[in-house]
C-alpha cells in the first residue's frame, strides 16, 4: 500500500512538472514571438506557389501563405490567404505582385508599399483594415484585400495567350515574306543592285571627270556673282556720284516751273475781266463788220461783172429792155 502510493506521488509530481514545462514554453513562445495579420489577395494565375511560399515586403521577408483556394462564384480567381507580421507596413495603396524566385520554378509574393510621384512627398499611411460599412463586399472573408500588382510572372502569364498569337502572327508574316515568289524578287533587286554597282565602277573614271567638272563650274559660278556683286557696287558709287547733281538741277526746274506756273496763274486771273468783255462785246461786233463787208465784197463783184459784160454804159445808163413787136 505504501509503494503505491509513492508511486501515485511521483507520477502526480513528474505529471505537474511536465505541465509546469509546457505552459513555461507556451508563455516563452507567446512572449518571444509576434502577432501575426492575415490578408487575402486574389490573382488570376498562381503557378509555382504553394502554402508555406515567403511572403516579403520590398524584399524584406515578414510572412509565409496560408492556404490557396479556388472562388467557387469565379473559377478564374484565386484567393491566397497570407499571414504576416503585425509591423508590417501595409496601408492602404499596398500591391502584391507574384514574383519568381531564380531559375527553380518557385515563386513567393512580394508586397509593395504605395508609389510616390517624383517630386512630390510621399502621402500619410493609413493601415490596411476592413471598413465597417459595406464589409462583405471589400472584405468578403473578413480579412483586408491587398490588390494585386500586373507585373512580373503574373503579368507574363496574364500576357501569354496574346503573346503566343502575335508571335503566331507573326512568324506567319514572316513565312509570307519569305515565300518563293518574294525571294525571287528579293534575288533580281540583288542582282539589278551588283549590276549598277559595277556600272558605277565602271565608269568611275567618267564620274570623277564630272565631279571635277562641276566642281570647276561651281568656282567660275562664284566668281561671277562676285564680280556682278562688285559691278553693283560700282553702278550704285556712278548713281550716287552722277546723278545726285542732275537731281538737284531737275529740282531747281521744277521749282522754277512752279514759280511761273504762280505768275500764268495770276495774269489769267487779270486778264479774265478783258476776255469775258471781248467774248460779249468785241466778238459779236466783229461778226456784225464780217457780214457787212462780204455784202460790199458781193456789190463791189456785181459792178465789176456789169463792167465786164456792158462797159461803163452798163453802170452810168439803165438796162436796154428788148424790143417788143406785136403779133400780126
Amino acid at each position: 500500500m505504501e509503494n503505491r502510493s509513492n508511486h501515485v506521488l511521483v507520477g502526480s509530481v513528474v505529471l505537474g512538472l511536465l505541465v509546469a514545462v509546457l505552459g513555461f514554453v507556451l508563455w516563452l513562445s507567446q512572449a518571444s514571438g509576434e502577432k501575426k495579420q492575415e490578408y487575402d489577395i486574389f490573382f488570376e494565375a498562381v503557378d509555382g506557389m504553394a502554402p508555406g511560399s515567403v511572403v516579403t515586403f520590398s524584399g524584406v521577408p515578414v510572412g509565409q501563405i496560408d492556404s490557396i483556394n479556388l472562388e467557387p462564384a469565379r473559377p478564374d480567381r484565386i484567393r491566397v490567404r497570407i499571414s504576416v507580421k503585425d509591423s508590417t507596413p501595409v496601408s492602404t495603396g499596398t500591391t502584391a505582385t507574384i514574383k519568381g524566385v531564380g531559375f527553380t520554378g518557385v515563386s513567393q509574393i512580394q508586397l509593395d508599399p504605395p508609389a510616390v510621384e517624383k517630386g512630390k512627398p510621399r502621402p500619410s499611411q493609413r493601415p490596411l483594415t476592413c471598413p465597417e460599412v459595406n464589409m462583405e463586399r471589400v472584405c468578403p472573408y473578413g480579412v483586408p484585400v491587398i490588390p494585386p500588382k500586373a507585373g512580373g510572372l503574373g503579368a507574363l502569364l496574364n500576357s501569354a495567350p496574346e503573346l503566343l498569337e502575335r508571335v503566331s502572327t507573326l512568324t506567319q508574316r514572316v513565312t509570307e515574306l519569305l515565300s518563293t515568289r518574294n525571294q525571287e524578287s528579293l534575288a533580281a533587286i540583288l542582282e539589278n543592285t551588283q549590276v549598277i554597282s559595277r556600272e558605277f565602277a565602271e565608269r568611275s573614271d567618267e564620274i570623277a571627270a564630272t565631279i571635277a567638272d562641276a566642281r570647276i563650274a561651281i568656282r567660275q559660278t562664284g566668281d561671277a556673282v562676285e564680280q556682278m556683286g562688285r559691278l553693283a557696287d560700282t553702278s550704285n558709287s556712278i548713281l550716287e556720284r552722277d546723278t545726285r547733281p542732275l537731281i538737284n538741277d531737275l529740282r531747281h526746274t521744277v521749282r522754277a516751273a512752279e514759280a511761273s506756273m504762280k505768275n500764268l496763274d495770276a495774269a489769267v486771273t487779270d486778264v479774265r475781266p478783258g476776255l469775258q468783255a471781248f467774248s460779249k462785246q468785241t466778238i459779236p461786233e466783229i461778226g456784225q463788220l464780217t457780214r457787212d463787208l462780204r455784202e460790199m465784197s458781193d456789190a463791189l463783184s456785181s459792178v465789176a461783172q456789169r463792167l465786164d459784160q456792158q462797159g461803163v454804159g452798163g453802170i452810168i445808163g439803165g438796162q436796154t429792155l428788148p424790143d417788143y413787136k406785136a403779133k400780126k
